[in-house]
């Protein structure tokens, strides 16, 4: 049986539904409902699913987009970037200390939620009280990762690119200085950190490699064996391959080596 993988944002992650008996078709837009309420997004998948346990607990899709779906969508999505600017000086006015990200309204309005970042407890109730107030509808406040706030806002990594969690990473994985360590990577701060002030996520998805390829080398320090006897490792090229020894024959001048050319004592 069929089910669909449904985006609700162009990198984001992906939640699957029920086809319901519907003719559905790759980056179309379908209504669908969601725990947030009804929402519009794009069929990112058509999967064959042979779990029936799996398939009876997925919400169907209620319908293919209409026209009329599509421009309330790309009203209230208008209407998000002006209610970011005013609650952001609400926020101002009753000197609350909150960062706010982005709002976003269901397709039917019903539910308006406010996407925010805050490194403290913050008491929310005037704001609250303001927002139903100005907006009469149901309100959450939703507060959110510093990752989750740089994929919102965007911007320009440290190698010059766009950031990786806009133009293809859906869902973030942890990403820890064990694996900075693992690549050799100086442990500067501002060097592995990322736009949103928290570990690269590259660090992460080129871990696996590092690791890979540190299997055969030996470790700094250790002693090997070479055509010109023996010698210590002084420094590791991980992505070459190649480790710079010293010789315990004292005329022979520090070199870099193939990792062919060295026997590991211990092998």
């Amino acid at each position: 049986m069929k089910v669909a993988a449904i985006q609700f944002r162009e990198v984001g992650k992906k939640y699957y539904f029920s086809l319901n008996g519907l003719d559905l078709e790759e980056k179309q837009f379908v209504v669908v409902e969601t725990i947030k309420g009804i929402e519009i997004g794009r069929v990112h998948q058509l999967k064959e699913v042979d779990d029936s346990e799996i398939i009876n607990t997925l919400k169907p899709v209620l319908r293919i987009a209409t026209k009329e779906d599509l421009c309330t969508s790309e009203k209230n999505n208008s209407d998000e970037e002006i209610i970011v600017q005013e609650v952001k000086e609400i926020v101002r006015t009753i000197n609350l200390d909150i960062k706010i990200l982005a709002a976003e309204y269901t397709l039917d309005r019903k539910k308006l939620t406010i996407h925010f970042e805050s490194e403290q407890r913050v008491d929310f109730r005037e704001l609250v009280k303001i927002l139903n107030e100005n907006y009469r509808t149901k309100i959450e406040l939703r507060q959110i990762s510093s990752r989750e706030g740089a994929k919102l806002i965007g911007g320009i990594g440290p190698c010059g690119l766009i950031l990786c969690c806009q133009t293809f990473i859906g869902e973030f994985d942890a990403v820890s200085i064990k694996m900075a360590k693992n690549q050799n990577i100086a442990l500067n701060p501002q060097k592995i950190s990322g736009a949103c002030g928290k570990l690269l996520c590259c660090i992460k998805y080129e871990d696996d490699v590092y690791t890979e390829l540190k299997q055969n080398l030996p470790d700094l320090g250790e002693r090997v064996t070479t055509e010109l006897g023996g010698a210590q490792v002084m420094q590791v090229n991980i992505l070459g391959q190649k480790v710079k020894v010293r010789f315990d024959d004292e005329e022979q001048p520090a070199a870099w080596l193939a990792l062919e050319e060295v026997r590991r004592n211990n092998a």
